[in-house]
């Protein structure tokens, strides 16, 4: 929808029929765990829906950065580089963050006055400073390997975006989760549930996931002369 109004582009009926499969299969796989003991057991239908709504933000994003792309090649002459659209986003998102961070610790039952020793306490944490510490384990080597993974999953991200379209980036962010499900499904390190096993409505939802994805981008028509390479 934004991509067709912001954009301009028009869709066939196979592709509208493709992302939507991608989201079913993520609400498949996602809220498959209803026996006890598996991985999702505890997960509501109501949680993988909401994700999928949450995801308009992160699709009108991407059609905006897009739009960037496709504006800066008609202005430049040339192409705008992948790290200069990412720092500004990641910029900007930190700055709304702390614009919010009143209203965000009020809904998770932190007052305001508070904040200020819940980041001390977050910072020492992440410093692994003290031994009376809980929880704090891998510190900081994981949060930094957090965020070097994340802001390479995001330069990724970016050049599917820039090489093909906002939609089949936003795609294949959908495709991230059952993946993700997966990874934290095996007994890896500092993952007290790992090693639980997935129900078979997970490979069913992930089979319908990927079929979307083929659906769409067998369907997917050259891009326009304007766009970029």
């Amino acid at each position: 929808m934004f991509s067709t109004l912001i954009l301009r582009r028009r869709y066939s009926i196979n592709q509208v029929v493709g992302c939507l499969l991608v989201a079913t299969g993520v609400v498949v796989a996602v809220s498959s765990g209803s026996n006890a003991g598996q991985r999702l057991s505890k997960v509501d239908f109501f949680w993988p829906a909401l994700m999928i709504v949450s995801c308009a933000f992160q699709a009108g994003a991407s059609i905006i950065k897009e739009f960037v792309f496709l504006d800066s090649s008609t202005r430049l002459k040339k192409s705008l580089d992948i790290f200069v659209v990412n720092s500004f986003g990641s910029g900007f998102q930190a700055l709304f963050v702390l614009l919010f961070l009143p209203l965000i610790s009020n809904l998770k039952g932190i007052p305001f006055a508070q904040l200020p020793s819940y980041l001390k306490s977050g910072a020492v944490c992440f410093l692994n400073i003290g031994a009376d510490k809980t929880g704090c384990d891998g510190a900081p080597l994981l949060p930094l390997l957090y965020v070097i993974t994340n802001l390479a999953f995001n330069i990724s991200l970016l050049s599917v975006l820039k090489r093909s379209s906002a939609v089949v980036a936003s795609l294949v962010l959908m495709l991230s989760v059952p993946i993700s499900v997966y990874t934290l499904s095996l007994p890896l390190p500092y993952l007290p549930e790992g090693g639980t096993t997935l129900s078979p409505f997970f490979m069913l939802g992930c089979a319908i996931l990927v079929c979307g994805l083929y659906m769409y981008n067998t369907t997917r028509p050259a891009r326009n002369s304007t766009e970029v390479d």
